[in-house]
């Protein structure tokens, strides 16, 4: 078992070799890691790999870069930081060539010091080099390379033909889980819905959002997952209607909802939850006619997930509930069938439905997208996604006054399997009589 990833180096042995097996004959593919950020001064930002070369390596340290080469003979090549116990005592342990050739399966292991000769030579003996078009240091690293190779053609050297972006063939390995992926996931989404329900118990009038996100945090941290996987929400009240609401910095009211959107993650795999409950401990009336219908919604799209289906379709589902529902209630007026054919709930529901989850939050992989922007790819077994249906209404909006201020989103992660779909959110209660009981104290955590 890796000691930063938590899955066999088997695994990545594996993933590297299927990517080799995908790409074309007398080919070169370059993977970089991260670089550190700095924060402050001499302090950096908690390191965070970059996730295709996490994918393909484990390897967890800046300053390295990875060479699949598909020629004769065949073979991965990583490069790394050498040890260094000077730097070593300042910024901690490096793992060195010679223990990351033992401990992560590459068939060789090579400072970095020594990676543009190799790299050169490399290139004079392959006809097309792949690599991450986005990833501008990778790039920069590929056209410096090839400019070597190309200065030496007068001694017979010959620089490759093709320059081709690798991103693709990584991000279709990616969508696809792994049993050990999924056994990751499932614990991710354990821990995280554990703090939302640690959350929920901890929220009271008067309380601030931040003191409520630290309650997450704390959650997250003590059962493994170290790190949030994005920046949480905590959103009381007018707050749940800026989407991506990350001030955290005000106090709650009594009577308002509070909505958290957050995730820890694990061996960097993230967990998406979304929870929105009163406050109080107990919805009014009017904020349990709006979160209904959004449950509503989402139960509906995720039993509707099975190999086949797509996102587009979910969509629709859950548009033409949400629309009716807020025609029942009186928010949306109109003729109700044009309505829904208009997709008239979009004014109060501003976002899609959904989006891939992996190791990135919003997780790489073709949606097989159409030019009105529907989602058509159909799922197949090992996909794992987010349904995050919501309602927001603002102050100020023109509607009856007791629905403004109302923003509710309910997300849970769900992977499709052979036969339908495993939801992996189970930890965290979402059905009213759930949350009000949890809140009041007769529930306890499950």
């Amino acid at each position: 078992m890796l000691k930063h990833s938590l899955l066999p180096v088997e695994e990545f042995t594996a993933r590297r070799q299927t990517m080799l097996d995908a790409m074309p004959e007398n080919s070169l593919a370059i993977i970089s890691a991260a670089h550190e950020v700095t924060r402050s001064n001499d302090t950096e930002y908690p390191f965070c790999q970059n996730k295709n070369f996490y994918y393909l390596t484990g390897f967890n340290e800046p300053e390295a870069v990875l060479l699949l080469v598909k020629s004769t003979p065949q073979k991965s090549v990583l490069f790394c930081r050498d040890k260094d116990p000077e730097m070593e005592v300042w910024h901690g342990r490096r793992i060195g060539p010679e223990l990351a050739k033992q401990e992560f399966g590459v068939d060789e292991a090579l400072s970095i010091d020594e990676l543009d000769d190799y790299a050169v030579d490399c290139f004079a003996q392959v006809s097309m080099v792949m690599c991450c078009f986005d990833d501008n240091d990778t790039m920069a690293l590929a056209t410096d390379w090839l400019a070597q190779v190309s200065a030496k053609s007068r001694i017979g050297k010959k620089a490759p033909v093709n320059l081709t972006n690798c991103a693709e063939l990584i991000h279709e390995l990616r969508l696809h889980k792994s049993e050990r992926e999924i056994a990751l996931m499932r614990k991710a989404n354990v821990i995280s819905g554990h703090a939302h329900q640690r959350a929920m118990k901890a929220t009271a009038p008067d309380k601030f959002e931040y003191q409520i996100e630290a309650e997450l945090l704390h959650e997250f941290a003590v059962n493994g997952a170290r790190h949030a996987a994005y920046n949480s929400i905590v959103a009381g009240g007018d707050n749940a209607n800026i989407l991506h609401y990350t001030d955290n910095n005000e106090a709650l009211i009594d009577g308002d909802l509070l909505l958290i959107d957050a995730g820890g993650e694990l061996a960097g795999y993230a967990a998406d939850i979304t929870r929105t409950f009163p406050v109080s401990g107990k919805f009014s009336e009017p904020q349990k006619a709006i979160y209904q219908l959004v449950l509503d919604a989402q139960n509906a799209a995720i039993a509707a997930i099975e190999p086949g289906n797509t996102l587009a379709s979910l969509n629709d589902l859950v548009c033409d509930m949400l629309t009716k529902g807020l025609y029942e209630l009186g928010i949306l007026t109109g003729d109700l069938t044009e309505l829904i054919e208009e997709k008239a709930c979009k004014q109060y529901f501003i976002h899609g439905l959904g989006h891939w989850l992996g190791l990135d939050v919003h997780d790489v992989g073709d949606y097989h997208a159409n030019e009105k922007r529907q989602q058509l790819r159909p799922f197949t077994a090992g996909m794992v996604m987010t349904i995050e249906p919501g309602i927001y209404i603002p102050k100020g909006a023109d509607v009856d006054e007791k629905w403004q201020g109302i923003g509710v989103r309910i997300e849970d992660n769900v992977l499709v399997t052979e036969t339908g779909y495993e939801n992996l959110t189970v930890s965290a209660p979402k059905s009213i009589a759930e949350i009000e009981a949890l809140m009041s104290g007769v529930a306890k955590t499950v």
